[in-house]
């Protein structure tokens, strides 16, 4: 164990979630929780999630030499499971609390985690579901995005469909200038209102569902815009037929290989609460 584990505050408490922020979910499916870490919290984590990303990132070539995915930001997954400080925020009870209560469940399980890293000039995020990565079958899951610094749109802000998990799975496009151009235009056929926050401070987080179709500018700051996410699934959820080979690679490297029907209880999906 290390000595900054041991210093690290304990973020094990419930917090009482407004009611307004579960009606906004159950309806939209997304919603911005406000201070979910206070301003100390965050002062603690950042630097243990920020080194733990940067001891652990793969990517090492120029942001020009990239295609659109790779130029939407550095993806560092499963933390957790390699830093022991990273952990004890990933497997935090009040944050899976937060994800129980919106999801109207008992109990939720770890999916995985990840940086999202959107460096200074990075690219924009193509419009997407998340769940189209998920052998899951449950539309209750949920990902939790925190920044660890203060930002604003110009730093890449979550953009939502609001209500658009309602339509499931729509296509079967990874993230990519086709999933792009495809969900755009859906989205704007179908008149989904769009909507961000302005703002967002460090330890505020969006909630948005599994099928929620949302996208993000690029970063036209000169700064890094650091968030952490970690997804939830409801617990009782089953591993789900492969509906793409991603679905696949996800079965064997989140899921452990758990049977198809079985019940998602590997080691690397923990009950939370």
């Amino acid at each position: 164990m290390s000595t900054q584990l041991a210093v690290l505050p304990q973020l094990d408490d419930f917090k009482k979630l407004p009611e307004d922020n579960i009606n906004e979910f159950q309806e939209k499916g997304h919603t911005l929780v406000k201070q979910v870490l206070s301003k100390e919290e965050v002062a603690a984590y950042r630097p243990v999630i920020v080194g733990a990303a940067d001891r652990y990132n793969t990517e090492k070539r120029k942001l020009q030499d990239r295609d659109t995915y790779g130029k939407a930001f550095l993806q560092i997954m499963n933390l957790w499971q390699n830093d022991e400080d990273a952990r004890k925020f990933v497997l935090a009870k009040r944050m899976a609390k937060i994800a129980a209560d919106l999801m109207g469940v008992e109990n939720v399980r770890l999916y995985h985690d990840q940086a999202l890293f959107k460096e200074p000039g990075g690219g924009p995020t193509p419009w997407h579901q998340d769940q189209y990565y998920w052998p899951i079958d449950t539309n209750n899951t949920i990902t939790m995005w925190m920044p660890l610094v203060d930002i604003d749109v110009d730093m890449g802000m979550l953009t939502f469909a609001s209500g658009s998990y309602k339509e499931g799975s729509v296509f079967n496009f990874e993230i990519s200038d086709e999933s792009e151009n495809a969900y755009a235009d859906y989205v704007k056929d179908h008149n989904f209102p769009i909507s961000r926050a302005n703002t967002m401070q460090a330890g505020d987080a969006t909630w948005h569902r599994g099928f929620t179709m949302h996208h993000a500018n690029g970063n036209n700051s000169d700064k890094m815009r650091e968030v952490m996410t970690v997804i939830y699934i409801a617990d009782g959820a089953r591993v789900s037929a492969y509906k793409n080979e991603w679905q696949k690679n996800d079965h064997m490297k989140w899921l452990m290989g758990v049977p198809i029907g079985e019940l998602i209880d590997s080691e690397l999906n923990p009950r939370l609460l």
